[in-house]
C-alpha cells in the first residue's frame, strides 16, 4: 500500500511538472479584497475570489439573501433555481440526491456518495449522514456544472453544491432575527449575533429552528399525520486575523431533525388508491425520523510572500440517520424498511496558491479522506401474514412462509481513504487569450467488512443465515484533468471551450439480502465533457447572458437495480452513454425598479450500451434527465421612500417529462409540470425592520419526486410526491 501511495505521488508530482510547464488553470484562493464590480457576484468556484462572469465555467450563484426570502430553506428547493439541476428525495427532505445535466447517483442506499458532490465550506460531505440542516446564515450557494475532476476530485462527475455561510466579521457589532408562521402551524425562527472579540477576532453565533405538522394525512386512527418539520441547528464561527500574513477561520455546527417521516404513494397499476385522496396515507408506523450532525472545520491561510499563499482546511464531522419507512403506503405490514446509518469522517486539504499579478498562475494541492460508515437495513416482509395456520405471528411463521413474516436484515461496515495530489494552472498566451488546465491523481481504497444477511422472525429470531460473514475490498487509482481555452472580447465579455473529464469512486452493494452473489463493487464511473461557453454583457451591463452548450461520454453509470418481481437489488454499471444539451442564464436589470432574471436547460440523454433485468435498455433515456427545465423570477419594486420600500417577486419554475428508472416504464413517467411560488416583501426606511409574505406551488401542482417499480413482487408502484401548496408571513429586525 504504502510503495503504490509512493508511486502515485511521484506520477502525481511528474504529472504535475509537466502541467506547470506546458499548460494552465483554473484557479487561486479567494481573496475577498479581490471584489467584482458593482452589483455582481464575488464566487470561488475556482478556489479564487473572482467575478461570476470572469470564471469560465458554467456556475451559477445564489446570494444569501436571495435564497432567505425565496424560502429556500433546504437544499432541496435549489431545483427551483437552477437550470438543469433535478432532485430525486426518496430518501428524505434534507438528504437529496442531486442529478446535474442528467449525471445522476440512481441509488438510495445510505452507505453512496453522490456523483454530485455537496460541499459546505469547501468540506466536502458525502454521506448522507452528514448532510443535516445547513440552509440558514448564508453568504451565498454555487452550482457547478459538469465534471470537476480537479479542484474537487471524485464523485463529481455531474457537478458541485458549494453552501457558503457567512463568515464573522471583523470590528462590528450586528445581528438580525426573524420569525415566522406558516400553514400546517409551521413555525420558523432564525437568526445570527456577529460580536468583536478585540481588533483582530470576530465570533458569529447563528442558528435555525422550524416545526410544522405533517402535510400527509394518515387517516389510521390515533396515528400521526407524516411528512412533518422538526428541526434545529447551530453554527459558531470565530474569524481570527493573527497578522497581516495569518489569518484563521474556526467553524463548528449540529443540527438535529426530528420529524415524522415521509409518506409514500403506494399506487397500484389498475386502482386509484381506494378510499384515499392524492395527499392521504393509511400508515401503521409511528417512528420518528433522526438526523444528528456534529461537524467541525479549521481554515487557515498563511502569507509566505507577496505572491504565494498556502490554505490548510482541517475537518471531522459525525453524523447518524434513521428511519423507519412504511413502504407499502397501507396500514398493513405488506413492506416497511427501517434504515440505520453512522458515520464519521476527517477530512484535509492543503494547497499552495500563486498571486503573481502577471500572465502565469496556479494552484498546487494534496488531499485527504477518510470515511467510516455502519450500515443496517432491514427488509419486513408480510410481518402481519400467518403462514403456519397456528392462531398469531411467532418466527414458526417465517420458517414456514419464508419470505412472507420474517426480516431480512443486513449489516456491514465501510471504510473509504482517498489521496490526491492536483494542480491547476493558468497561462495568458495574450492579452486576450488564456489557456487553462489542471491534473489531478486520486488513489481510492475501500473495504467493506463484516458484512451478513440474515432472515429473522417477527421476534428477532435468527431463522437462516442468507449470507455469511462476507468482506470486500478495492483499490483505485485515477487521473482526471481539465484544459482549455478562453477569449477575452474588446467589450470584456468572454467566450471559453474546454475539455474535462471527472471520476466517481467505486461502490459497494448496500442492498444485498437474499444470496451471496448480490454482493457486488460497482466499477469507477467516468464522464468527459467537451465544453464550450460564453458569459456576456450589453445594454450598458443592465442585461447578463451566460450560455453553455457541451456534450458528455458517460462511462460505468453506477445505479441500484430492484427486480419487480422478487425485489431483489443488485449494483450494476451502465456501459455507455450519451449526453449533450445547454444552459442559458438571462438577468436584465430594465430600471432600478424592475429586474427579470431567468435560467433554461435542454437535455438530450440517451443509453448506448447496457441490459437491466435481461432488458436490453439501450436507446433508452437516463433518469432523472428531462428535456426541458425552465426558471424565471421577476424582483418588482412598487414604492420605495419614507414608508419603507414596497417589493413583488413572482417567480415559477417548469420541467418537462421525465422518467426515474432506466427502463422508462410508461406508467412510472412524471409528466410535465411547473410550480408556481413568490413573494412580497416591506422593509422600512432605515433598513432595520422587514416582513414577507410568502407562497411555494400556489397552484398545489400534484407531482413525483422518484418513482420504482414494486408491481410484481408487491402489487403496487412506490412514489414519493412533492410538497403541496405552503405559504406564510415572516417579520424580521436588524441591528
Amino acid at each position: 500500500m504504502r510503495e503504490r501511495l509512493f508511486r502515485g505521488i511521484a506520477l502525481a508530482g511528474v504529472a504535475a511538472t509537466c502541467v506547470l510547464v506546458a499548460t494552465p488553470a483554473l484557479a487561486q484562493d479567494a481573496k475577498t479584497e479581490e471584489a467584482a464590480p458593482a452589483g455582481e457576484i464575488v464566487v470561488t468556484a475556482t478556489k479564487r475570489a473572482e467575478s461570476l462572469q470572469s470564471v469560465p465555467i458554467s456556475v451559477s450563484a445564489i446570494g444569501g439573501d436571495t435564497l432567505s426570502k425565496s424560502r429556500v430553506v433546504n437544499v432541496d428547493s435549489l431545483v427551483t433555481k437552477v437550470a438543469n439541476l433535478q432532485l430525486t428525495s426518496i430518501v428524505g427532505d434534507n438528504t437529496p440526491i442531486f442529478s446535474l445535466r442528467g449525471v445522476s447517483m440512481s441509488d438510495y442506499s445510505l452507505n453512496q456518495a453522490s456523483p454530485v458532490a455537496t460541499y459546505y465550506d469547501e468540506v466536502y460531505k458525502g454521506n448522507f449522514a452528514f448532510l443535516g440542516v445547513a440552509m440558514y446564515d448564508l453568504e451565498r450557494v454555487e452550482v457547478l456544472r459538469g465534471p470537476q475532476g480537479t479542484l474537487y476530485g471524485k464523485n463529481t462527475t455531474g457537478g458541485a453544491v458549494n453552501i457558503i455561510a457567512n463568515n464573522a466579521k471583523l470590528g462590528e457589532t450586528s445581528g438580525y432575527f426573524n420569525a415566522g408562521y406558516g400553514n400546517y402551524n409551521r413555525v420558523d425562527l432564525n437568526g445570527a449575533v456577529n460580536v468583536p472579540l478585540g481588533e483582530k477576532a470576530a465570533l458569529r453565533v447563528a442558528g435555525t429552528y422550524a416545526k410544522a405538522d405533517g402535510w400527509f394525512k394518515n387517516v389510521v386512527p390515533g396515528k400521526p399525520d407524516l411528512a412533518s418539520t422538526d428541526e434545529y441547528a447551530i453554527r459558531a464561527t470565530l474569524n481570527v486575523e493573527a497578522s497581516e500574513t495569518v489569518r484563521f477561520v474556526l467553524r463548528a455546527s449540529t443540527s438535529f431533525q426530528n420529524p415524522y417521516n415521509y409518506g409514500i404513494y403506494a399506487q397500484p397499476e389498475a386502482a386509484n388508491r381506494p378510499g384515499l385522496g392524492k395527499r392521504e396515507i393509511a400508515s401503521n408506523i409511528d417512528a420518528k425520523r433522526r438526523a444528528r450532525t456534529y461537524s467541525v472545520a479549521l481554515t487557515s491561510t498563511f502569507d509566505i510572500s507577496d505572491t504565494l499563499t498556502v490554505t490548510s482546511i482541517t475537518a471531522w464531522d459525525k453524523g447518524s440517520l434513521f428511519f423507519y419507512e412504511d413502504t407499502d403506503g397501507t396500514a398493513s405490514e405488506l413492506l416497511e424498511i427501517p434504515y440505520n446509518d453512522r458515520a464519521t469522517q476527517f477530512a484535509q486539504d492543503l494547497r499552495l496558491t500563486s498571486d503573481f499579478g502577471g500572465p502565469f498562475e496556479f494552484i498546487l494541492g494534496g488531499y485527504f479522506h477518510r470515511e467510516k460508515v455502519f450500515n443496517e437495513t432491514t427488509f419486513e416482509i408480510g410481518k402481519d401474514i400467518d403462514s403456519d395456520g397456528v392462531p398469531g405471528i411467532t418466527a414458526d411463521d417465517c420458517a414456514v412462509g419464508l419470505p412472507l413474516a420474517c426480516l431480512f436484515r443486513n449489516r456491514f461496515d465501510q471504510l473509504k481513504k482517498s489521496y490526491a495530489i492536483y494542480s491547476d494552472v493558468k497561462y495568458e498566451l495574450t492579452e486576450s487569450v488564456t489557456m487553462r488546465g489542471g491534473l489531478r491523481y486520486t488513489h481510492d481504497t475501500g473495504v467493506q467488512s463484516g458484512f451478513r444477511s440474515d432472515a429473522l422472525g417477527v421476534d428477532g429470531t435468527l431463522i437462516a443465515n442468507l449470507i455469511p460473514l462476507s468482506s470486500l475490498r478495492y483499490s483505485q487509482d485515477n487521473l482526471s484533468g481539465k484544459i482549455g481555452l478562453d477569449y477575452k472580447l474588446a467589450d470584456g465579455n468572454l467566450v471559453y471551450a474546454s475539455i474535462s473529464r471527472g471520476y466517481r469512486a467505486p461502490s459497494f452493494n448496500a442492498q444485498a439480502f437474499f444470496d451471496p452473489s448480490e454482493l457486488s463493487i460497482a466499477k469507477p464511473e467516468q464522464v468527459t465533457s467537451y465544453e464550450v461557453g460564453a458569459k456576456t454583457q450589453f445594454a450598458d451591463r443592465k442585461v447578463t447572458l451566460n450560455v453553455a452548450g457541451f456534450y458528455y461520454d458517460y462511462r460505468n453509470q453506477q445505479f441500484i437495480n430492484v427486480d419487480p418481481a422478487s425485489a431483489a437489488q443488485t449494483l450494476l454499471n451502465i456501459p455507455k452513454s450519451r449526453i449533450y444539451g445547454g444552459e442559458a442564464e438571462l438577468t436584465i436589470r430594465a430600471s432600478d425598479r424592475l429586474t427579470f432574471h431567468g435560467g433554461m436547460g435542454l437535455l438530450a440523454t440517451k443509453i448506448q450500451r447496457g441490459s437491466v433485468s435481461g432488458v436490453n435498455v439501450a436507446g433508452n433515456r437516463l433518469s432523472n434527465a428531462p428535456t426541458l427545465t425552465f426558471n424565471a423570477t421577476i424582483d418588482l419594486t412598487v414604492f420605495d421612500g419614507g414608508m419603507g420600500k414596497l417589493s413583488l417577486h413572482p417567480d415559477v419554475a417548469y420541467q418537462s417529462s421525465q422518467f426515474f428508472e432506466v427502463l422508462n416504464v410508461p406508467r412510472l413517467r412524471q409528466s410535465s409540470y411547473a410550480l408556481v411560488g413568490g413573494h412580497i416583501d416591506w422593509e422600512s426606511a432605515d433598513g432595520r425592520f422587514n416582513a414577507s409574505i410568502w407562497g411555494k406551488n400556489l397552484t398545489d401542482k400534484f407531482y413525483f419526486t422518484s418513482r420504482v417499480d414494486l408491481l410484481a413482487g408487491f402489487g403496487f408502484d412506490y412514489n414519493h410526491i412533492g410538497n403541496p401548496r405552503m405559504y406564510g408571513v415572516t417579520v424580521g429586525a436588524k441591528f
